[in-house]
């Protein structure tokens, strides 16, 4: 007898009768195409910023070359030059690679011969004790990442609690800001760590006078430091607010 209804009263039947199956909560979705859809833009993911502090460069003084440097040490020696804010990696025949570093504050500056004991890539950074006593808002720990203090590669001075590793902050590269462990850029401890070996001799050179440091201090060390500062990332105004002028 359906057959002589008309067409509109069979399909609101069809409606009700699901509706009554499946539950009102069930049956929306079925028909849902009857009511017009909301159109969905497409979606767009951007990337996430780069780090741009690792872009700065230090003044050319710092920067890494092959120099001339006549020395009685064997080809993979490390030699610290403090005063001079240098690391030599001996080459032999009277060259070697020097990098730009940063160095010890005054009353942190340490001189002696040791040895590298390990290398790690993006380290862990545990303050030890000493340091947090001195600087209490320091973290108890800092995982590796382009966050950490301690950049990424550390290589560690037998011996002693210092060692030599990159750093989230470029710009404290020619400088006496550290608690005596020596730093590097990210770029340069790399290029450092690809070729420094385990057991490799570290020489560290003693500091000299205050007014001897600041008569090396070229102007352009100042001015680079002016420009990264307006290019901070995240992770470098963060440590700005907990690290006072990079000392750590």
């Amino acid at each position: 007898m359906f057959r002589f209804l008309p067409r509109s009263f069979t399909f609101a039947a069809l409606i009700g009768a699901a509706a009554l199956s499946c539950g009102a909560a069930n049956a929306e979705p079925l028909f849902a195409f009857l009511s017009p859809q909301p159109q969905i833009a497409p979606q767009t993911f951007e990337p996430a910023p780069a780090d741009e502090s690792q872009d700065i460069q230090p003044a050319p003084r710092l920067q890494r070359q092959l120099v001339d440097y006549p020395s009685k040490e064997a080809a993979g020696t490390v030699i610290i030059d403090t005063p001079h804010t240098f690391l030599y990696y001996v080459l032999g025949n009277g060259k070697a690679i020097r990098y730009g570093i940063g160095v010890g504050r005054e009353g942190f500056t340490w001189s002696g011969t040791k040895s590298i004991e390990r290398k790690t890539e993006w380290p862990d950074w545990h303050p030890p004790a000493e340091m947090i006593a001195r600087q209490p808002y320091l973290p108890r720990m800092v995982a590796g990442g382009p966050g950490n203090p301690l950049g990424a590669r550390a290589m560690y001075i037998g011996g002693t609690e210092y060692r030599i590793h990159g750093t989230n902050d470029p710009t404290s590269i020619g400088k006496h800001v550290s608690s005596g462990c020596i730093r590097l850029t990210n770029e340069d401890v790399k290029d450092l760590y690809s070729r420094v070996q385990i057991g490799a001799k570290v020489i560290v050179l003693p500091q000299t006078s205050v007014a001897q440091r600041k008569s090396l201090q070229p102007q352009e060390v100042s001015m680079t430091q002016s420009f990264a500062a307006q290019r901070q990332s995240p992770a470098q105004r963060t440590w700005s607010r907990i690290r006072p002028s990079g000392l750590y």
